[in-house]
C-alpha cells in the first residue's frame, strides 16, 4: 500500500488527537516500519489496519467509523492534490464513474507498483449509479467515506446504500448512489 495513505492517516490522527498521542500509539505497536512512512514508499496493509485498530482503541471510535472518517479526510487531500480529476466532472456520479478508467489509469502511470482496488460501475438511469468495489484489502468503510466526501464536494444531494458482497468482510461491496435533489 502506498505510503501516502499512511502519512495521511497519521496526519488525520494528529489533527484529532494530537501528535504526542499519535507518537504514543505508534510506540505501543511493533511495526516493521517503526511507524516511519514515506509518501512514495510501499507498506503492508496489515500495518495500516493495526494503526487504525490502535487509534480506534485510543479514541473509542469504532474501526468502521474511523475508516469512514479517514476516507472522507483523504478525499479532501485528493481534491487538493489532484484538482484536474474533479474540475470537468458535472456531478458526483460522473466522478465516481471515472475512477476506474480515468483516475486509476493516471495513478498507475505515476505509481506503476500501486495496488489499487477495482471499481465496476453501471449507470441506472441518469440519476443513479451502481458501483462495485473489490480489493485485496478490507477497506469498504474507507471507500464509503470517500464516496460520501465526493458527494459533499460536488454538492449533489444523494443517497448511498452499501451491500457487502462475498465471504471476506470488507473486501467487496456494492454501492448504490442515487441523486436525490
Amino acid at each position: 500500500m502506498k505510503g501516502m495513505v499512511f502519512t495521511e492517516l497519521l496526519s488525520m490522527a494528529e489533527a484529532v488527537i494530537g501528535e504526542d498521542a499519535v507518537d504514543d500509539i505508534l510506540d505501543t505497536l511493533d511495526l516493521d516500519s517503526d511507524g516511519a512512512y514515506s509518501a512514495v514508499g510501499n507498506y503492508p496493509c496489515a500495518e495500516l489496519l493495526r494503526i487504525v485498530d490502535a487509534i480506534s482503541a485510543h479514541t473509542t471510535v469504532p474501526v468502521p467509523e474511523l475508516e469512514r472518517q479517514f476516507g472522507q479526510w483523504i478525499h479532501g487531500r485528493f481534491v487538493e492534490t489532484y484538482p484536474a480529476f474533479f474540475k470537468d466532472k458535472p456531478n458526483v456520479l460522473a466522478m465516481l464513474d471515472a475512477i476506474e478508467n480515468e483516475v486509476h489509469v493516471e495513478v498507475r502511470k505515476l505509481y506503476p507498483d500501486a495496488e489499487l482496488p477495482t471499481f465496476e460501475t453501471k449507470w441506472q438511469g441518469e440519476r443513479a449509479l451502481r458501483m462495485t468495489y473489490r480489493s485485496d484489502r478490507p477497506l469498504v468503510p474507507f471507500c464509503h467515506g470517500m464516496i460520501e466526501a465526493c458527494i459533499a464536494h460536488f454538492g449533489d444531494p444523494a443517497e448511498v446504500t452499501v451491500t457487502q458482497i462475498g465471504d471476506e468482510a470488507g473486501k467487496a461491496a456494492e454501492f448504490q448512489v442515487r441523486l436525490t435533489g
